[in-house]
């Protein structure tokens, strides 16, 4: 059985895992420095471990079916199973050390449609759905956090605390938008209804215009164009 799709030629790494050849590479090397590689007892993987992380990543990211791996790798769904089971779990992220002094981070949640009934919940897209909460360094942009899935219909605010996120955040200073109030997180200041704000907080949100648009010439029915000197 012959796959269409191998970490042998670049151009499939990127749209399946998200991730630069030379990230993908330093992946690969971490994995096999932890002996994801090792030679044990018992039948050998049907792919090399450059493939396997790839089918791991296209699973992730994708969301694709045991069925379409099976047909785009090449490999039985047993296989598929075994070789997501084994190496998943190393892929993912590890709880992160403390964040140093200074850091700011930016948090927002994502509705991600799931199969597995068993957490998901129908939410405002209209499907079964798991609400994650993701965290990236405001520096950086890479992603340093992802809470546990809560079920789609919570709102941001309950799924900031019941993912686990808030702790893990903790008095790190975290940029969100205004869908977090009561949490904690740094967030646009709301104007209630017949209320001004104060200037302290009307002049962070105000966005500075470039000037005035050039209007569009429009010609009336009664004028002539006069010809350029």
């Amino acid at each position: 059985m012959t796959g269409a799709i191998t970490a042998s030629q670049p151009s499939w790494i990127a749209p399946f895992t998200g991730l630069r050849l030379r990230s993908f590479g330093k992946l690969v090397t971490v994995l096999r420095r932890e002996g994801t590689d090792a030679v044990g007892r018992g039948r050998p993987w049907s792919l090399p471990l450059q493939d396997r992380t790839l089918l791991v990543a296209a699973y992730r990211r994708t969301n694709l079916t045991m069925r379409q791996l099976d047909l785009i790798f090449g490999v039985p769904k047993s296989a598929a199973d075994r070789i997501i089971d084994h190496l998943g779990p190393m892929i993912a992220l590890r709880p992160r050390m403390p964040f140093d002094k200074g850091t700011v981070l930016i948090g927002d949640g994502t509705l991600v449609p799931t199969r597995d009934h068993t957490t998901a919940e129908r939410s405002k897209n209209y499907r079964y759905s798991t609400n994650h909460q993701v965290v990236i360094d405001a520096d950086t942009r890479h992603v340093v956090l992802v809470g546990r899935p809560v079920p789609g219909n919570r709102n941001d605010c309950k799924a900031w605390t019941e993912s686990g996120a808030k702790a893990a955040v903790g008095t790190t200073i975290t940029i969100a938008d205004d869908g977090y109030p009561g949490t904690g997180l740094v967030m646009p200041h709301r104007r209630r209804e017949a209320e001004e704000l104060p200037d302290c907080k009307e002049a962070p949100q105000q966005i500075p215009q470039a000037g005035p648009r050039p209007g569009r010439a429009r010609l009336h029915p009664h004028e002539e164009l006069e010809d350029p000197p």
